[in-house]
């Protein structure tokens, strides 16, 4: 009986010593491994978001996927309604004939000229030879009415002739000449005829181009995100449709402590626990760390120099990147959060 109260006596102490046994051996391990490695829980895991986006306004005639579809490279996620484009490629085309008749009628204005100069030249030439025989018959005359061997009058027709066809051959140079001044101004306006109907090539050009732009490729492969398009809207170029998430290629942002960083190399086994899949360690490494913290990179980046000082501890960016990917690829989905653990040597 004495044994069993002094054992009762002794109970209370064995507990409390056994627990500060347990409570000493958790703390060394608690500081142990704080003093063996750098961890954090601000983490996530990131991949590339590809936006879909179309390059020509229209109404959308069909769209070929739904949310979170799994799609390849090049598939078509979308098309667009093209009957007034082609209406609008028929219009140009017609223009384009016109063009080509208005540089056809250039050319044919030069040529007409071509013909007019080579023709006046040809009755230049001819009244030069007239004008010279008419010359001589003038100085012939005026020979024989010196000696009384015609009328004086027969001497002042030849005169009068050889003046006429003289004023016809120096009107006909001029007419020429006028002729000739007119050929830069249809050439001008061939060169015009011919730029215009160049742009109007390069319009139809750019229409059979945007008709091509009809179908919406997916930009990459990986997963519809969210998606903001249904047939019968209407688009405009550039507006945002979806986003193709890539599911080919994922890694980690772990965000350490500023105090962290310098306990950080680049190379260092890094270990992965996601929230979601907690009985599943991922091994990664270090890849590169940001060479500035988040807040500098945020949209509104504090101004410490305001006037209103409060010191916060800030975070760097780290990269990490994921081992075994592929094998691994079925639980990896961007933005889920995960704690990072990095063993120090």
């Amino acid at each position: 009986m004495e044994n069993q109260n002094t054992i009762k006596k002794y109970i209370p102490r064995i507990i409390i010593f056994t627990l500060l046994g347990f409570g000493a051996y958790y703390g060394y391990k608690k500081y142990h491994y704080a003093q063996t490695h750098e961890d954090t829980d601000n983490a996530q895991i990131e991949t590339y978001f590809v936006p879909v986006l179309p390059r020509m306004a229209g109404y959308v005639k069909t769209v070929s996927v739904k949310d979170y579809d799994l799609v390849t490279k090049d598939q078509v996620l979308a098309e667009i309604d093209t009957d007034e484009a082609k209406l609008i490629l028929d219009e140009l085309n017609a223009d384009y004939v016109q063009a080509q008749t208005d540089v056809e009628n250039a050319k044919a204005n030069i040529s007409n000229l071509n013909i007019t100069v080579k023709s006046a030249e040809a009755n230049l030439k001819a009244n030069f030879l007239r004008k010279e025989k008419a010359k001589k018959d003038a100085d012939r005359d005026a020979n024989l009415v010196a000696e009384n061997a015609i009328t004086r009058k027969q001497s002042d027709d030849s005169k009068a002739n050889f003046e006429i066809l003289s004023a016809q051959y120096d009107a006909g140079k001029e007419d020429i000449l006028t002729a000739k001044s007119k050929m830069p101004i249809l050439q001008a306006a061939l060169h015009k005829a011919e730029a215009v109907l160049g742009v109007k090539k390069v319009k139809i050009e750019q229409q059979k181009l945007k008709l091509t732009y009809a179908k919406v490729y997916a930009p990459s492969s990986g997963r519809i995100g969210k998606k903001n398009i249904e047939a019968g809207q209407f688009i405009q170029a550039g507006q945002p449709l979806m986003t193709v998430v890539q599911d080919t290629n994922f890694w980690v942002v772990a965000n350490f402590k500023e105090t962290q960083v310098s306990r950080l190399v680049i190379g260092a086994e890094v270990e992965l626990k996601l929230d979601a899949y907690p009985n599943r360690i991922l091994k990664g490494k270090i890849v590169s760390i940001a060479e500035s913290t988040g807040a500098k990179t945020s949209l509104l980046p504090p101004d410490n120099a305001s006037g209103n000082f409060v010191k916060v501890t800030q975070r760097v960016p780290v990269k990490i990147e994921i081992e075994d990917l592929q094998k691994n690829k079925d639980i990896l989905r961007a933005g889920l959060s995960l704690e990072v653990s990095v063993p120090l040597k």
